[in-house]
C-alpha cells in the first residue's frame, strides 16, 4: 500500500472516526472543556465582524461540500444542472463564503497573537487550530483559479471526480485512485481538511456540537414588569 492509497484511503477514516468517537469520549468525560471560550470580554475591537464573518464562510464552506459533494451526479442531471453549470455554482460560491473564511480567520488569528489580553488567555491549540482552518480555507480558495481553467476548457472531470471519491468514502468502498491524476492543491486542501476533523475532539471546535440552533424555534418568553 503506497501514500496515496493510504491518505486518501485510509485516512479518512481515520479522521472521521477520530471525530466521532473522540467528540463523544470528551462530552462523556470533560464536559468542563465542552465551551467555545470566547474572548469577547477581554476585547471586542473587531471581535463581532470578524467572528461573524468567519463563521458564514465557514458554515456557506461546509453546507456547500456536503451538497455538492454528497449529492449524485445523476441527481444534479436530473434538476437540470449541467456539470459545468455546477461546476460554476461552486467556483461563485466558494469564492464567496471562502473570502469570508479567510478574511474573518486572518482578522481573529491577529487578534490571538497580537492583542496582549486575549493571547495571554490564548491555549496553544486555539491559535494553531486556527491557523490550520485559514489554510485549508486558502488552499480550497486556491483551487478556484484551476476550477476556472478546467471551466474554461469545458472540462469537469476533476469535480466529478473529487464527488465520486467523496461518495466512496461515505459507502465504504474507498477509491483513492480515483485523484491520483488531478492537481496536488486538490490533495492537500483535502488532507488539511481531514486532518480538522482529526483535531476537533482536542480544540475548542467542540461547542459546534452544542450549537444553540433550538433558540431559533422556541416560544418568545414575555417578561413584564413587577407592579410595587
Amino acid at each position: 500500500m503506497d501514500l496515496h492509497q493510504i491518505v486518501f484511503g485510509v485516512y479518512p477514516y481515520i479522521a472521521l472516526a477520530t471525530f466521532v468517537l473522540g467528540s463523544w469520549i470528551r462530552f462523556d468525560h470533560e464536559q468542563y472543556t465542552w465551551k467555545s471560550d470566547s474572548s469577547q470580554l477581554l476585547s471586542r475591537r473587531y471581535m463581532r465582524f470578524a467572528s461573524n464573518v468567519f463563521h458564514i464562510g465557514v458554515i456557506g464552506i461546509f453546507f456547500g461540500h456536503l451538497v455538492g459533494l454528497l449529492t449524485p451526479h445523476a441527481v444534479f442531471l436530473a434538476l437540470g444542472i449541467s456539470d459545468m453549470a455546477h461546476q460554476g455554482i461552486a467556483i461563485f460560491a466558494g469564492g464567496i463564503f471562502g473570502g469570508m473564511a479567510i478574511l474573518g480567520g486572518v482578522m481573529l488569528w491577529l487578534r490571538r497573537m497580537f492583542n496582549p489580553r486575549v493571547r495571554a488567555a490564548s491555549r496553544w491549540m486555539d491559535i494553531n487550530i486556527l491557523g490550520w482552518i485559514i489554510l485549508t480555507a486558502m488552499l480550497g480558495f486556491s483551487t478556484i483559479f484551476f476550477s476556472i481553467e478546467h471551466a474554461s476548457k469545458g472540462d469537469a472531470t476533476v469535480m466529478i471526480r473529487l464527488a465520486e471519491w467523496v461518495q466512496s468514502i461515505v459507502v465504504l468502498q474507498p477509491k483513492p485512485e480515483l485523484l491520483h491524476e488531478i492537481d496536488t492543491v486538490f490533495k492537500l486542501h483535502i488532507f488539511f481538511g481531514l486532518s480538522v476533523f482529526l483535531f476537533f475532539p482536542f480544540t475548542r471546535l467542540v461547542h459546534i456540537w452544542s450549537a444553540p440552533i433550538g433558540y431559533l424555534f422556541r416560544a418568545y418568553q414575555v417578561v413584564r414588569a413587577r407592579r410595587v
